[in-house]
């Protein structure tokens, strides 16, 4: 067995000597320990605590796993839904206009102005085929007809 002494310069003892300035080597022997032949005797009773520990310790992670995922879910469908509501509006708003404005394009007087504006006249008996009356149901057969035209220059 070899054994290895070392003097520590600041350790000293609680004697007078020391106290008088003097150091006193304090000195260590190594001793090698050789645990190659010792056995790991398992406690089945601590395994078993273990395996139950961890099996609890899962089950909660996945409980606050499911309550976090369907919290941010509840987020970001509100969101979404703030902003189908936002495009909902939006999109009111712009049928709103349009309707506005194909009422303003449908005026009689306004498209009897253009229209006198272009040259043209009123048309005679007979020339107006209304576009907005009932149709023909589409199963019914349409016989053809003629209509005179009168061109108008």
């Amino acid at each position: 067995m070899a054994a290895a002494a070392k003097a520590i310069p600041g350790a000293t003892s609680g004697n007078r000597r020391a106290q008088r300035g003097r150091r006193i080597p304090e000195v260590y022997f190594t001793k090698p320990i050789d645990n190659s032949r010792l056995v790991k005797v398992e406690d089945a009773g601590r395994s078993r605590e273990m395996r139950h520990f961890s099996t609890a310790l899962c089950c909660l992670f996945l409980l606050v796993m499911t309550y976090a995922w369907q919290h941010f879910k509840a987020i970001e469908y509100g969101y979404k839904i703030e902003s189908l509501k936002t495009q909902r509006d939006g999109l009111a708003e712009m049928n709103r206009a349009l309707r506005l404005e194909e009422a303003s394009l449908r005026d009689p007087e306004r498209i009897d102005t253009l229209a006198r504006r272009l040259g043209l006249q009123s048309p005679q008996a007979g020339q107006v085929i209304r576009m907005d009356s009932d149709l023909p149901d589409a199963n019914a057969s349409v016989l053809a007809s003629v209509v005179s035209v009168i061109s108008v220059r």
